[in-house]
């Protein structure tokens, strides 16, 4: 059962992922939908989750936050670590830096890569848990391709590299999947890496896409978009 769950999340991520690149003429509604998307992600599913794990474990919930801040600023400082550049490039034409693109994408392929984790783990509890655990990764697994696809293109990678990475990301749950029938992992490790990533997220989010989404092309249609994407994943979670 496990693996049809695991399965659905592969290709919810790819279809996520083409909708991105066949829209991505309109990519400033598309990173306003996904900024949207990743900022009710953490709001809506991951600060939840770290509630109840906290409460369901007993630990003080001071820890998984500093794993949170952590993965914000550790991204925030790779990110302008790859930015620095010369005094006078201001006087250059426009430009992207694909390589933050990767560097994100990663940061979602591992987000992935415990989606299928967590399914796997999940069943190992009970069935009931294991299809919760399951629709609802689907379900944001449309989103993860999007994201995925957006990040490459906004920092101006190819459409074969977007491809790559799009496959990596699709392919991260089935890994996962795997990974979880040799692995358990302990709860307090689990709680830590939730918080990181959710840390990663928010940056990735409110800090890079959604900037982006109005550098050039801001308006009523980019803010709708992105209160459409919160709306989607508050309605997601609400749901499942």
């Amino acid at each position: 059962m496990a693996i049809l769950f695991i399965f659905g999340a592969f290709l919810a991520t790819l279809i996520g992922g083409f909708l991105g690149i066949r829209f991505r003429d309109n990519l400033h509604l598309v990173l306003g939908f996904t900024a949207g998307v990743l900022v009710a992600v953490v709001s809506f599913d991951i600060f939840p989750e770290i509630i109840e794990m906290t409460e369901r474990i007993g630990v003080a919930p001071i820890l998984p936050m500093v794993a949170f801040v952590a993965g914000f600023f550790i991204f925030h400082i790779v990110e302008k670590l790859f930015l620095v550049h010369h005094t006078h490039e201001s006087g250059y034409e426009p430009h992207h830096h694909p390589a933050i693109g990767v560097l994100s994408a990663f940061a979602l392929t591992f987000h992935t890569f415990l989606d299928g984790l967590a399914i796997g783990l999940s069943f190992q509890v009970n069935l009931a848990l294991g299809v919760a655990v399951g629709l609802g990764i689907i379900a944001h697994g449309f989103s993860d391709g999007l994201n995925s696809v957006s990040l490459m293109l906004v920092h101006g990678n190819n459409l074969k590299k977007t491809f790559r990475m799009l496959f990596l990301n699709a392919t991260a749950p089935l890994l996962g999947g795997l990974v979880s029938v040799f692995i358990s992992l302990p709860d307090k490790t689990l709680l830590l890496a939730v918080g990181f990533i959710g840390g990663f997220l928010l940056y990735i989010g409110a800090s890079d896409i959604l900037p982006e989404a109005h550098s050039k092309n801001s308006s009523y249609k980019t803010i709708l978009a992105t209160l459409a994407g919160v709306l989607f994943i508050f309605v997601i979670t609400q749901l499942l």
